[in-house]
Order: structure tokens, then sequence, then C-alpha cells
């Protein structure tokens, strides 16, 4: 954790920790992947030996929000308990197990001159990761960045200081890698946009965080960035689809947890089941108080039931993250409408098809430019640590070098690598 005094010039400490950061990445490059693997084992043992430390410090953060009016979905995500400390702690052994990328040689070929060409996994090298109230963040960053060989510098949200010092100072004792991992408790804004400027030392930006940090960084930072600026999710219900799965889906997609970016903001259904399914949803969604803002269409249906949680659509409900109990619900005749209305206002993070047609399944996997689509599954499953991947550093929607949760592949690159036998070009 790094502390200064708060007249020490930002500035200059910013570029003290760029420099740092890139000083520890040659360091980090020569750890032995079994010594990586120990150290992340250590430290999830740590993260729930201090849970009751991490939830007293979490517990000051969620009362210092709550008493400057911050909103519900706000809270949750500042929240931590015991379930999602072990949660935390799991990804890192899960990490931990995953096979180490770093150095991996592929795609081999021999060439007629005898000369090998292959491709090598190499660390991106100094990550800034910058986020908003999420203290899970900075667990699952670092322990990905330290597994893939990335050196990393943390700046947490000032809502979540008290959290982020003591997941620092976990992070101290059991990575042991001088300033591998950077946690910084430095409240002011303009350490962000010093660090943003960095590109002689920072290799990649990642934000994590609101659409206005997002539309903040986009305009300062002079590093390229791992991001995605909406999560304006879909779930369609096709008129072939399973009733029982599509209310189970459809209810957990929305109603498991409000404020994150996987959540599902649009219901599409098929005009065929509509009039079937639509009050058995809204018996579900009526036991969680969600707000249905409806196209005319299911507006209609959903008034003969007397649904009183009821409002007419607009067209700024299709472009809207809620992050709340609020659902917009559309009214498609055929396949092609739903996709057109996804691939027009989907935030290109996370839609899925509810069917048992195989044929429409693969049409809409191949169809709709997501960075993860799915068949028969709830959109709250697009996750690193739902995919495998241990946790993830964040979600990119972007269409260059990662798409969907970004884990220890995404924050690797490939360099060609030539094994050579004394071949020369004549």
């Amino acid at each position: 954790m790094n502390t200064h005094t708060n007249n020490t010039n930002i500035q200059e400490i910013a570029i003290q920790l760029a420099k740092q950061a890139k000083n520890a990445s040659k360091n980090l490059l020569k750890l032995h992947p079994n010594l990586k693997n120990q150290m992340l084992l250590n430290l999830a043992d740590d993260i729930e030996k201090q849970q009751d430390v991490i939830i007293q410090q979490n517990e000051i953060d969620v009362k210092n929000a709550s008493a400057k009016g911050m909103d519900k979905a706000f809270i949750d995500r500042l929240t931590l308990n015991m379930l999602r400390i072990k949660s935390m702690a799991e990804g890192v052994r899960q990490i931990a197990g995953l096979p180490d990328v770093v150095g991996e040689i592929s795609d081999v070929k021999i060439r007629p001159n005898g000369m090998q060409i292959g491709k090598m996994r190499s660390p991106i090298g100094v990550i800034a990761i910058i986020y908003e109230a999420r203290p899970n963040v900075t667990i699952d960053a670092a322990a990905l960045c330290f597994k893939s060989g990335n050196t990393c510098i943390l700046r947490g949200g000032s809502e979540a200081i008290n959290t982020n010092k003591i997941l620092g100072q976990i992070l101290s004792k059991n990575i042991q890698v001088e300033n591998a991992i950077q946690v910084l408790d430095i409240a002011d804004r303009q350490m962000i946009t010093e660090l943003v400027q960095l590109r002689d030392y920072i290799d990649v930006v990642i934000p994590r965080g609101g659409k206005g940090l997002i539309e903040r960084l986009m305009q300062e930072s002079k590093i390229p960035m791992l991001k995605h600026l909406d999560g304006i999710c879909h779930t369609y219900i096709d008129k072939d689809a399973d009733i029982e799965m599509a209310l189970k889906i459809s209810f957990n997609a929305k109603c498991q947890r409000y404020g994150t970016c996987n959540t599902t903001e649009t219901l599409i259904i098929h005009s065929h089941i509509a009039p079937d399914i639509l009050p058995s949803l809204a018996k579900l969604y009526k036991t969680e108080k969600v707000e249905l803002r409806c196209d005319k269409i299911s507006y209609a249906i959903l008034a003969k039931e007397q649904y009183e949680y009821l409002t007419a659509a607009n067209h700024e409900d299709w472009t809207t993250e809620y992050l709340a109990p609020i659902l917009s619900i559309k009214i498609v005749d055929n396949l092609d409408q739903a996709i057109e209305h996804i691939n027009t206002f989907s935030s290109k993070h996370t839609d899925s098809i509810i069917t048992q047609n195989h044929n429409n399944a693969m049409y809409f996997l191949k169809m709709v430019d997501s960075a993860s689509v799915m068949v028969n599954a709830s959109t709250r499953l697009a996750d690193g640590f739902e995919y495998g991947l241990g946790a993830e550093i964040g979600i990119s929607n972007d269409k260059l070098h990662v798409r969907g949760p970004v884990g220890l592949e995404g924050l690797t690159n490939q360099k060609y690598i030539v094994l050579g036998h004394g071949e020369i070009r004549e």
C-alpha cells in the first residue's frame, strides 16, 4: 500500500509509481510458476483468515457511502460479506490452479529452409486498473495480473478506501515481489489523470466502473484501454422456447443481482409465445417489485393482468442500463427482428436466446455481434469465474485483442519466435 503526504506533487508520485511498476516487471518475469502459484494460494488462505477484519473495514465504507446518499446498486457493489469474501478467495485459488500461459509456445511451423516459426505468449507489461465501488476487483485484478506476469497499479474508488487498504496490506504480505502490485490510497482524482498520460511506463489501462468514469478516461487517456462502456444485455424468448426454462432464466437474468453489467435490461419475446408466458413472468417479477417498461403489445397483455408496476416504454428505455429493478419488454414477430433489435441497441456485452430450436440457436450465435452470446443460459453467467478463468479483470466489448471476460490469456499477447539452424536470406 502506497501512502503519501497531501503536499507531495501528484504528477511526481504517478511517475514514481509507474517507474516502480516497470522495473518490477523484470523481476516478475523471472519468477518460477510454482512460486507464483504458492504465493497466490497463501493469499487465498490469508483472505479467509482475515475476513472479520475485511468486513469490519468494509462496514465503515458502506456506512460512509450510505450517509452520502449513494444508491442501492452502488451500495451492493461496495458491500463485502462472508460469501463474497469466500468467492474472492476461491477465485484466487482457481487462478493458481490454471496453467501458466507465460512462455507458452504454439503454432510452430517448419519453413522450407528448415527454420521453425512459432508464437510465444508474453505479459502485456504494466497495467493500470481504475475502478469504483467494487473492492473485490482489488484481489481479482491483482491475482490475474500477477499470474500472467504483469505488474499492476490499482486505483479503487474513494468510497472503498478502508476496504482497499486492508486488502492492499494482505496483498503486500503474500505477494512478495516488490512493487509488482501497488494499491493506491490517494483519493485525489488528479492521480487518475496523471496515470493515464504515462504511456512510456504503462502499457494498458483497464477501467471498471460507471459510464461517467469510462467516458472520462476515453477522453483523457493516451494509453490503450480494455473496456466496456455499458452493460445493456438482452434475453430473447423464442417461439420454440421451453416455458419453464424461459421463466427460470428470465427471472434470474434480471433479479439475481441488479447492479451488475451482465444483468438483463431488455427482455424480447416472440409474439407467438408472449400471451402465454408474459402473465407468468409478471407474477415472478411482482415478487421483486420489478417495474416493467413495455412496448404496446406487451403493455396490452399485462394491462389485462392488472400488473401494478407497469409503464409504457419509450425509445430511451432500449438504450438504458438500469442497474435497478426495471426491465424493458419488446415483442417481435420473428428471430430476425429480435436480432435486429439486439444489434441496434445492445452494448455488445452479453445477449442470450432461450429456444429448443437448434437452427435458431446457431443462427442467433452467428448473427448477434456481442462479446458473449448465449443459448439457454442466464446473462448473469457472463463472468470470468463462471467461464473457468478463475476470475476476470474486466469485460471487454472492444473488437481488438480480446472480447468478453478478460482472464489470463487476455492479459498476454503473442510474439513471433524463430528457431534457426544457421539460415540466412539469399
